[in-house]
C-alpha cells in the first residue's frame, strides 16, 4: 500500500482548523482520529502544540459536552489574522455579561469559555487591557482605573 505524502505543518494545521468547524470534536483522540480519516497521521505531541499555536479552546456545547473551537488565532499569525476581530467573534458567541467594578471589567461567558476570551483580550493588546485572569466562566480584566474600566465595558458591549 502506497503511503500518502506528509502534510506539511501549514497544511496540518488547516486540516485541523477544517475538522474543528465542520464537526463537534471534544477530545485529540477524537481529532487524531478525524485527521487519521482524512490520510494525516500525527503524534499527540505534535497535536497538542498544534492546538497551542491555533489557540483552540475548549468549551462547553449547549448541552454541556467538551467541545474545542478555535478561538481566533495568533497575532500576525501565518494566515494574518486580525486579532481584534477574533476578540469580537468570541465575545458575540461566549460572552454573556459585562460589568465594571472600580478599576476591574468582569465578563460573565458560558462555562469553559473565559480562557478564550481572556486569550483574545491578551492577544488584542488592547490599550485599556493591562492584564486579565480566567476562571471557567469568568473573565477578569484589570484597567488602569475605573474610567479605564467603564470604557472598556461600553466597547466591549
Amino acid at each position: 500500500m502506497a503511503r500518502s505524502p506528509r502534510l506539511t505543518k501549514p497544511e496540518r494545521q488547516r486540516l485541523i482548523e477544517s475538522v474543528l468547524t465542520r464537526r463537534g470534536v471534544g477530545t485529540q483522540l477524537e481529532l487524531r482520529a478525524a485527521l487519521e480519516a482524512a490520510g494525516c497521521t500525527v503524534t499527540q505531541a505534535t497535536l497538542s502544540r498544534d492546538l497551542r499555536e491555533l489557540a483552540v479552546a475548549k468549551v462547553d456545547d449547549e448541552l454541556g459536552r467538551p467541545r474545542y473551537v478555535l478561538s481566533g488565532g495568533l497575532s500576525g499569525g501565518p494566515r494574518g489574522r486580525d486579532p481584534r476581530a477574533a476578540l469580537t467573534r468570541i465575545l458575540a458567541r461566549y460572552g454573556r455579561g459585562f460589568a465594571a467594578a472600580q478599576n476591574i471589567v468582569v465578563i460573565r461567558s458560558e462555562l469553559g469559555s473565559a480562557p478564550a476570551i481572556a486569550r483574545a483580550l491578551d492577544r488584542a493588546r488592547h490599550p485599556l487591557v493591562v492584564g486579565t485572569l480566567a476562571g471557567d466562566d469568568t473573565c477578569l480584566v484589570i484597567a488602569a482605573s475605573a474610567a479605564d474600566a467603564e470604557a472598556l465595558v461600553r466597547e466591549l458591549t
